[in-house]
């Protein structure tokens, strides 16, 4: 006789790490509200630990310290999400970059920097505020090249060889100007402080760029048509 064949065993969800996801989920969620809100220098890892329902001995067992639990609710804001998935390999990012003219480019590029800028936007003072009273905080994103300029040179490269692109700048010159354009104070002195919505900059944004990224149209003043 055949012996019996054994099913393969299916793996059990484990649920201690699922616990673990959310605790760890909290506790961002109430840093982030408790650093914008009150500051970073006023907000103690106790404090955290009291909005968050966990002991405090768990944020430092799962963090370490309050630098990096700031670390990581700005890199989580960025993301929009808890998966470590750099800017350039996020699907917004690489939908921008299978685009088939500068415009179209621009226009993907700017939707997604939108929503990035929505959810960033609110902590960067807060976090330069931080960065002014612990000199550590610039060391935790020790990039010797500005993450965001990073990105915004990989979106001018691409942009720039594409049907409809300016001849007549550099990748340089394009990144430049899309992470002055697109940073996160201009995007606050916008809309935070002039009262846009995030609508009315991001179109005002897109032709301001695309009168700089994008070649004249034929018949245009600029074309001197």
């Amino acid at each position: 006789m055949n012996p019996v064949k054994k099913l393969p065993e299916t793996k059990k969800p484990d649920g201690r790490a699922a616990k673990a996801q959310l605790t760890r989920a909290r506790i961002l969620d109430a840093a982030g509200e408790l650093f914008v809100r009150n500051g970073y220098g006023a907000t103690s890892l106790q404090d955290i630990a009291d909005q968050a329902e966990v002991a405090v001995q768990t944020i430092y067992y799962g963090f370490g310290n309050k630098q990096s639990v700031l670390k990581e609710v700005v890199d989580r804001t960025i993301a929009g999400d808890d998966e470590p998935v750099a800017t350039l390999d996020r699907p917004w990012f690489q939908q921008a970059l299978a685009t088939d003219s500068a415009a179209a480019h621009l226009e993907a590029h700017l939707e997604g920097t939108r929503e990035v800028l929505d959810r960033v936007a609110p902590i960067m003072k807060m976090v330069e505020a931080a960065a002014a009273t612990d000199t550590g905080i610039a060391k935790l994103w020790p990039d010797e090249q500005n993450p965001r300029l990073t990105v915004q040179t990989a979106a001018a490269k691409s942009l720039l060889s594409k049907p409809g692109a300016n001849p007549g700048i550099t990748v340089e010159h394009a990144a430049d100007v899309l992470f002055g354009l697109l940073s996160p104070e201009l995007y606050l002195l916008f809309v935070s402080e002039r009262g846009w919505t995030p609508q009315q900059w991001q179109a005002w944004t897109y032709e301001t760029l695309h009168a700089q990224l994008c070649a004249p149209q034929t018949g245009s003043p600029l074309a001197g048509g």
